[in-house]
């Protein structure tokens, strides 16, 4: 099972850095993103990252109800057609999106459905996609940890009932370490997105442990003589 990297950043420079990289397949992006990279004007902040960047990619609505997001996800989906229009599977008041996801799917616009955290979630999304359309997952697997909740049950029973959809792929979402991509792999996740610094750690897998072991005990020693240490 490939297990596709995907970068999560919204940055331009960093993503026309990761564009060039073999090992990133793709792009997600979200508000809080585009907000810390500075980005004024939603609309012309994407579509400045789409003059450069072909590969599949993710703009989230942020909109908070049905009227709005709807009118959000035909705008963004009118950019491009490597374009995922994010969804997020509820609104701020608690609300299921499901409406909204049923009818953008059955007129075939690209979905990626995000924060969303347990397989009966992805039950309820899976109810209302239409078979040929194509839609990304987005499981929220290191927020969940961060709570002391763990993913993985979650995540092998949502990769398990979305093999009857061919195009609906399962993404391992909010990676906190390189061996997350390990885990995904394992599980057989068809995506994972994975911010710039996380990718150039798993750009270096390979490493023996007496090469780690090496490089350990090497920066403490460097560090102490920095520092001028005297016992």
């Amino acid at each position: 099972m490939i297990t596709n990297i995907y970068c999560d950043i919204a940055d331009i420079k960093q993503i026309k850095k990761f564009n060039k990289k073999i090992i990133v397949k793709g792009f997600t992006t979200n508000p809080s993103l585009m907000r810390k990279a500075g980005a004024k004007n939603y609309e012309n902040y994407s579509k400045e990252i789409l003059k450069f960047c072909k590969k599949p990619i993710s703009f989230e609505v942020f909109g908070d109800d049905y009227m709005s997001m709807k009118r959000q996800a035909f705008i963004i989906n009118s950019w491009g057609k490597n374009v995922y229009v994010k969804i997020p599977i509820i609104n701020s008041k608690g609300s299921f999106t499901g409406k909204l996801i049923k009818e953008l799917s059955y007129k075939n616009i690209k979905l990626n459905i995000t924060a969303v955290y347990n397989s009966s979630q992805t039950k309820k999304i899976l109810k209302c996609l239409n078979k040929k359309s194509k839609t990304i997952i987005s499981i929220f697997a290191g927020r969940a940890g961060d709570v002391g909740k763990d993913p993985m049950p979650e995540l092998k029973k949502s990769i398990s009932m979305s093999k009857r959809f061919k195009n609906v792929r399962i993404l391992w979402a909010s990676v906190r370490e390189p061996y997350n991509y390990l885990q995904a792999k394992q599980l057989g996740c068809h995506l994972i997105t994975v911010p710039p610094k996380i990718i150039e750690k798993i750009e270096k897998f390979g490493k023996s442990f007496d090469q780690l072991t090496k490089e350990t005990v090497t920066s403490f020693l460097k560090d102490s003589k920095k520092s001028n240490f005297k016992l």
